[in-house]
């Protein structure tokens, strides 16, 4: 090949990569298609080609990533309104401190849970039965709960929500192990990051 038609083989992929970088990056309307170029080495005797490599749709999330979601929400629900009743009844400011805390982080976790069912088209997220849950306290507890007050309830309170964050350890271990989707995957590795640690705590305020 003569030098003018290497240099006529260089203008050409040149000007390829000019066209796909503008189209992905302006113009009058998005351009659907190759997201990045790069240069694949040719067979000895042959030039480079440039290659394009396009987006590629995620997996759908397993069942077990789905069920972990639509269960949590419920099992996060249940800690939430347990947590509601700590600033009118504990006497432990330090009880009441911890309550705030893990009702704010699990409402914030039952949000996320919900958009993620909602993008994955997942909705609705009920269904499951409170009782086949781990962790989760009977309507009896909640009643007593309820209608207990300060050293009574700051105890109560710890004693119920310890099994239940252990239930939620449970759960986020499960899908640890049989679940498949990243975002799953790294909030159940926040779940018992953060549970683990408020199982302490809870347990040294007994």
């Amino acid at each position: 090949m003569s030098v003018s038609e290497h240099g006529l083989r260089a203008l050409a992929v040149a000007a390829l990569t000019a066209s796909l970088l503008s189209g992905c990056s302006g113009g009058d309307a998005p351009v659907e298609g190759p997201t990045a170029t790069m240069l694949a080495p040719g067979r000895p005797g042959e030039p480079n080609a440039t290659v394009t490599a396009g987006p590629t749709a995620p997996p759908a999330p397993a069942e077990a990533d789905v069920t972990f979601m639509r269960m949590m929400i419920v099992h996060h629900g249940q800690a939430v309104v347990m947590s509601d009743l700590a600033p009118t009844r504990a006497s432990d400011t330090r009880v009441k401190s911890l309550a705030s805390r893990i009702r704010a982080a699990q409402a914030g976790e039952i949000t996320l849970m919900r958009d993620w069912l909602r993008r994955n088209k997942k909705l609705p997220a009920t269904g499951h039965d409170h009782h086949s849950m781990p962790g989760m306290i009977t309507p009896e507890e909640l009643e007593t709960l309820e209608s207990s007050r300060s050293t009574a309830f700051d105890h109560l309170y710890l004693t119920l929500m310890i099994r239940h964050h252990e239930g939620a350890l449970t759960m986020a271990n499960t899908v640890l192990a049989t679940g498949t989707d990243t975002d799953t995957l790294q909030l159940a590795k926040d779940v018992v990051a953060t549970q683990q640690a408020e199982v302490n705590r809870m347990r040294a305020l007994l």
